[in-house]
């Protein structure tokens, strides 16, 4: 598939021009905003499958807070919630995966939002379904994505949550794999997942990373698929929408 914008007409997205909407955009963020953008494909075909992940996360998050997505600036669909007090955007790019990092840069320097206050929102091949973590830093991992908004930003000091889904069974491709919709059970347990990685948003947010990782990582996570935490991650491994 060709990278790009996500088509205007899509069904699944709001329909209109992909500039600001609505109201006019602040000229500055306060001082302790945060931006969380879930990493993700546009489009309806994509809406459940391992590789949007991140979008799912920031949805559920969305919907905690009764906010609607709009669209706002370079194809990215924004909303707008507060956690204790604290302006919060959440974002879903809506270029493919492997382009995030320009719309990502594009609102940080809308909304005057750090860098250090950047979380962004990824599946990961190095945990299974069911886990997920929390870190400041570190490579991509072999996530076009997440290289991406690193390479952008010229930095890497963002937080990242990692949404675990598993590897693919023997045979399968990763590319293949990253672009399945998750299977029936795991789509079942889905919500309480999501929940999970909501709630550690929200402890960042109002208490910081260590806080966060602690909430996040209370339950022990499953073991690691095939292969164990660090193993085919890189150039073999990549996962960007193919």
């Amino acid at each position: 598939m060709t990278p790009g914008p996500a088509d205007p007409a899509d069904p699944a997205e709001p329909a209109g021009p992909a500039g600001p909407a609505g109201p006019a955009d602040p000229v500055g963020a306060p001082d302790r905003s945060w931006l969380i953008a879930g990493l993700g494909n546009p489009g309806p075909w994509f809406r459940q499958t391992r590789h949007n992940a991140g979008f799912l996360a920031v949805d559920r998050l969305a919907e905690r807070h009764g906010a609607r997505f709009r669209r706002r600036g370079i194809a990215t669909l924004v909303a707008e919630i507060e956690v204790d007090g604290r302006p919060v955007l959440l974002a879903k790019p809506l270029w493919f995966i492997n382009l995030s990092g320009r719309p990502v840069a594009a609102l940080l320097r809308r909304y005057g939002v750090p860098v250090e206050r950047l979380v962004v929102v990824q599946d990961d091949l190095d945990f299974a379904f069911g886990s997920a973590r929390l870190k400041r830093g570190g490579g991509p991992g072999g996530h076009n994505g997440v290289r991406s908004v690193g390479e952008v930003l010229g930095t890497r000091d963002f937080v990242r949550l990692r949404f675990g889904i598993g590897r693919p069974p023997k045979g399968q491709s990763v590319g293949d794999f990253v672009l399945k919709r998750f299977l029936d059970d795991e789509l079942a347990a889905m919500p309480g997942e999501l929940d999970r990685c909501a709630d550690a948003l929200e402890t960042l947010v109002r208490l910081g990373l260590n806080r966060a990782q602690d909430t996040l990582n209370a339950r022990p996570a499953p073991a690691a698929c095939d292969g164990g935490k660090d193993a085919g991650h890189g150039a073999k491994a990549d996962h960007g929408a193919r």
